[in-house]
């Protein structure tokens, strides 16, 4: 049986790993530990987007039940969209815990608004 010449692909897959490898103490043969560790950062970066949207939405939701707004956290994003006002979740936040009045004037701004529109029967 003649034997298999391994190509530039099974060099490059080594050379990957080696290429990690530089980065951790001790010897040089733990590229398992390396690939490991590549895969829990990639994973940790995705939760950690997860995490502060949760945090964000959490946030709000918690400045808008204790104040004088009568709303709830899901219709105060959907009036927003119906309105067109570009504020993402993390400004949102940001407003809430630096300055509640400025949250509050701004959903009032949108309820009266959308009331209007809706008793006008523009919607």
């Amino acid at each position: 049986m003649t034997r298999t010449r391994r190509g530039y692909i099974a060099r490059r897959r080594r050379l990957k790993a080696r290429s990690f490898v530089s980065s951790f103490r001790g010897s040089l043969l733990k590229t398992q530990q390396d690939i490991r560790a590549l895969a829990s950062s990639h994973r940790d970066r995705d939760r950690q987007k997860i995490n502060f949207r949760r945090l964000w939405i959490t946030r709000i939701n918690s400045v808008i039940r204790d104040g004088w707004i009568y709303y709830t956290y899901s219709r105060l994003i959907h009036d927003l969209y119906k309105r067109q006002l570009l504020l993402n979740r993390k400004i949102l936040s940001q407003i809430a815990i630096a300055n509640k009045n400025c949250l509050y004037i701004i959903s009032n701004e949108i309820i009266k608004k959308v009331n209007w529109k809706e008793s006008a029967g523009v919607i």
